[in-house]
This record gives C-alpha cells, sequence and structure tokens, in this order.
C-alpha cells in the first residue's frame, strides 16, 4: 500500500491580546474570518488577554517556534494594554517608543522563521470609550487607567512602526473615529469590541487579508468530484 500523503492547510495566525483571545467568541471578527476560509486555511487564535509587546515578544518563540512556509498571514494586534497610564497600571504599560520597537522586534522575527513582512497585518488598539471603561475600573477597586488620547498616540506609533517595516497595518483607532462617528457602538465595556465591533473588525481586516489567500485552493475535493467507484483516487492523490 503506497503511503499516503499528509495534507498541509495554510494557516493564519491572529497573535494579540484579549481583544484577539475573545474574537473567537459568538459573532467574534477571528470566528468570522475562520469561516470565511473554511477548507481553504486554518485560523489560530494565539490571542493572550492581558498581554503586552513585551511579554508578547518574549512569548512569541514558543507560539511560532520555527523555520514555517505554511503561514499565509499574521495579525499583530497589541497596544491596548501598553497604553495603560504608568502611574495607574504600572504592570502592563510599555513606554510608546519601547512598544514601537517591540512592534518592529516582532516582525523581525516573524521574517527569521519565514514569514516576510508582507505577510504581517498589524492592528493599531481601538479608541477607547473613557467614560465606560472608567465603570469597569471602579467596579475593580481602580481609577481610569487608559485614555482615548493616549490610545490614539500607541497607534500612531503602530502605524509609523508597519510603514518601518514595510507590513500592512489596520488603523482601528482613526477609522472607527472618522468623521465624528459615534465609536462607543463598537464597543461593549469601552475597551473590548462589541458584535457591531467585531464585524466592523472583521470587514475591515477581511480587505487586507483577502489578497494573501485568494488565490489558496479548496483542500481536498468538492463532493460532487470524488468518484463513487473509486474514491480513494480522488481523495488520496
Amino acid at each position: 500500500m503506497s503511503k499516503i500523503k499528509h495534507i498541509v492547510w495554510p494557516q493564519v495566525i491572529l497573535f494579540g491580546d484579549s481583544i484577539t483571545q475573545f474574537s473567537f467568541q459568538t459573532n467574534g471578527w477571528g470566528s468570522e474570518i475562520a469561516d470565511k476560509l473554511a477548507r481553504k486555511c486554518d485560523v489560530v487564535n494565539r490571542g493572550l488577554s492581558g498581554y503586552n509587546t513585551r511579554w508578547a515578544k518574549i512569548v512569541l518563540p514558543r507560539v511560532i517556534p520555527s523555520a514555517v512556509s505554511h503561514i499565509a498571514a499574521v495579525t499583530v494586534f497589541f497596544g491596548a494594554n501598553d497604553c495603560a497610564l504608568e502611574d495607574k497600571n504600572p504592570q502592563q504599560h510599555i513606554p510608546l517608543q519601547q512598544y514601537a520597537e517591540n512592534l518592529k522586534e516582532i516582525a523581525q522575527y516573524l521574517a527569521s522563521v519565514g514569514v516576510p513582512e508582507d505577510k504581517v497585518i498589524f492592528i493599531t488598539p481601538p479608541p477607547l470609550n473613557e467614560a465606560d471603561w472608567e465603570k469597569q475600573c471602579v467596579l475593580k477597586g481602580c481609577a481610569l487607567n487608559r485614555t482615548n488620547a493616549v490610545a490614539g498616540q500607541y497607534a500612531q506609533a503602530c502605524v509609523r512602526s508597519a510603514s518601518q517595516c514595510g507590513a500592512d497595518v489596520l488603523d482601528l483607532w482613526t477609522l472607527m473615529q472618522k468623521d465624528g462617528q459615534d465609536f462607543s457602538v463598537y464597543l461593549s465595556d469601552g475597551l473590548h469590541l462589541s458584535d457591531k465591533g467585531n464585524q466592523f473588525v472583521a470587514q475591515h481586516l477581511w480587505r487586507l487579508l483577502e489578497s494573501r489567500v485568494s488565490q489558496l485552493p479548496l483542500i481536498l475535493p468538492y463532493w460532487g468530484d470524488v468518484d463513487p467507484q473509486s474514491p480513494e483516487s480522488s481523495l488520496l492523490c
């Protein structure tokens, strides 16, 4: 009996903080992307709630440990924790310049293991609804520990880092506030995404992802193309 040929499924890896970790929840942006890529590509959730870019940079070699040839794209979605105010949340805060450098080092590591810059998509932190997030902080017994203006500085740094790396970027902070629209509808608690926010991210991210995955073939034959008399000839080729 001839050896069965192993199928290598391409991957889109979602690397980020809680906004990525939660993206596979019902109506999440990650699950919508996975649905679009069913039978073509595995969408792998590597979201790490609460993480900043310093911790992300440290664990990345454990997440993507060696040279790879089957990765179609990697999203890098950090900043919502990095931008925490130093005096209110020193554990998660990362200085702005260090955040920018960490993003570039993440891209450099990915390139070193076979994921070039043109397969990397940076995503900026979304805007912050301070009134809603302050309610969450009060419930946890702390003061407001993030502001929208500071989140915007980190978003701009993410855009600059992407440009310097030659990577694409999805600037959520700017897009969600375009033309003065009420961005609070995109957020469930002032920081994390609502159903509408997840839909927004999925829609805009797909525009960047589509060109990277459009040529991926359907894995295994369409059922109507399987030879019913000799299915092995269709399914094991």
